[in-house]
């Protein structure tokens, strides 16, 4: 007991007993800076040191770039980049869906596989119905002022609508002899028009050109949507003037005669007419003479 005491003394006498660290001048010997200084002490200053040196450069890497060159950090940028990849990824994703579904409606119209047998939509809005005789119809003043600026805007408008069909000035797209007729039981969705090669084709009306692509079978093919409902099919083309997006205007060359596809025959233009998502015949719509 008494050798633990005196030992428990020895190092506190150690650790308190008092050092002076002096700076002086190696020339002159003249002292310009003193410390009193016990081991304790040192011990203390440097623990404090340390622990703030830790403290510090652990702050400066955590709210710093400097963390993105340790090995096992992420970079903040690529991070962001990352986020932001995955959200044009999930965009595109959903575009691509409705792409391919709107290919599909066009591949149905290039194969002609459209069924006749469609929904009637009216039967969705038969509980909206309401009783003609319970509805006062008679006109009013503001009505029979709307009624005449319509007449008078629509007195030169080219594009006329009535009750059974859509009856539209269109531009013949070629002037040739008819090959093959429109035939619905055979499913021939168009006429044929021989030509010469490279004969330029004209587009029917206004209109957005919605497909404008080769396919195997019939070679150059363009489609055209116009107003009310009303697309154009132009097949077997030599080459095309427009690309898919662009506005065409009546008259306006698009592409050119050719003899492209495998189903081809020879040079002609196969041409179709659609009206509300069923083939007509062009020739009740255009005059090839």
């Amino acid at each position: 007991m008494a050798k633990k005491t005196k030992k428990s003394k020895e190092i506190k006498r150690k650790l308190l007993h008092k050092y002076r660290l002096v700076i002086l001048n190696e020339n002159t010997f003249e002292e310009k800076i003193s410390f009193k200084l016990s081991r304790l002490n040192v011990f203390i200053t440097g623990s404090l040191f340390i622990i703030a040196l830790i403290a510090f450069t652990t702050i400066l890497i955590a709210f710093s770039p400097l963390k993105e060159y340790i090995p096992g950090y992420s970079s903040t940028k690529l991070k962001k980049q990352a986020t932001e990849l995955t959200y044009k990824t999930d965009s595109l994703v959903t575009v691509l869906n409705y792409t391919n579904k709107y290919l599909d409606n066009i591949r149905m119209v290039l194969n002609g596989n459209i069924s006749n047998t469609q929904i009637n939509r009216d039967s969705l809005f038969e509980q909206f119905k309401l009783d003609p005789s319970s509805i006062d119809l008679t006109p009013i003043k503001e009505d029979s002022i709307l009624r005449e600026q319509v007449a008078l805007e629509d007195k030169y408008n080219l594009f006329e609508k009535n009750s059974q069909n859509v009856n539209l000035l269109l531009f013949p797209p070629i002037n040739g002899t008819i090959s093959e007729e429109f035939n619905q039981k055979k499913k021939h969705f168009a006429i044929d028009i021989v030509a010469v090669k490279g004969t330029p084709i004209k587009s029917i009306a206004n209109g957005t050109v919605i497909f404008a692509e080769w396919t195997s079978d019939t070679g150059y093919v363009m489609i055209i949507e116009h107003t009310d409902g009303l697309i154009s099919i132009y097949k077997h083309c030599g080459s095309l003037n427009k690309n898919q997006g662009e506005l065409t205007r009546a008259g306006e060359i698009i592409a050119s005669v050719g003899n492209t596809g495998e189903l081809t025959t020879g040079p002609h233009l196969h041409f179709e007419l659609w009206n509300n998502g069923n083939p007509v015949n062009p020739k009740d719509y255009i005059d090839f003479k």
